[in-house]
């Protein structure tokens, strides 16, 4: 993965910076979500119920499903941070779920950075306005401002 310095991140404050590969929800993902979180709601684990009762024609994703795959697609869409040695998920400012995620579809997030600040402490915080694009799909499946910490490699400090 490409790896850029802070200097050369703030010049793309503003401008897209990433976007991931298309990823396919597919129904074990949603079940797998479900198990893990304990949210078995039907819209999301009954495939016949849900073709049935619900006007998506079958099961749909956890909006939180859908929310949880940028961890994933961040590392394959945008450059690290020179001299930084993990991200860390600081929270996000505003989501909004605006479209449901089928079972089957495909997914990819396109990353804009927002802003990059750098703390005292070398932390660098920064803003990502995150899209979750459904394929085939004009409205998206959701969107973001989505804030990360990079924190600084320090590997090669000594304990005095």
């Amino acid at each position: 993965m490409e790896t850029i310095s802070i200097d050369a991140a703030k010049a793309l404050i503003g401008k897209e910076v990433g976007v991931s590969h298309w990823r396919q929800v597919s129904q074990e993902m949603i079940d797998q979500f479900a198990a893990a979180t304990d949210d078995h709601q039907w819209i999301h684990t009954d495939p016949e119920r849900a073709a049935r009762e619900t006007p998506y024609g079958g099961t749909i994703a956890h909006g939180f499903l859908s929310l949880s795959l940028l961890s994933t697609m961040v590392f394959e869409a945008v450059p690290r941070l020179e001299c930084t040695a993990m991200g860390v998920n600081f929270g996000f400012d505003r989501i909004r779920f605006l479209n449901p995620v089928k079972s089957g579809a495909r997914v990819r997030a396109r990353f804009e950075l927002g802003d990059l600040k750098v703390r005292p402490s070398g932390i660098v915080e920064v803003h990502y306005d995150v899209t979750v694009e459904i394929e085939n799909s004009l409205k998206p499946a959701l969107t973001a401002r989505w804030l990360t910490l990079a924190m600084p490699d320090r590997s090669g400090e000594s304990a005095a």
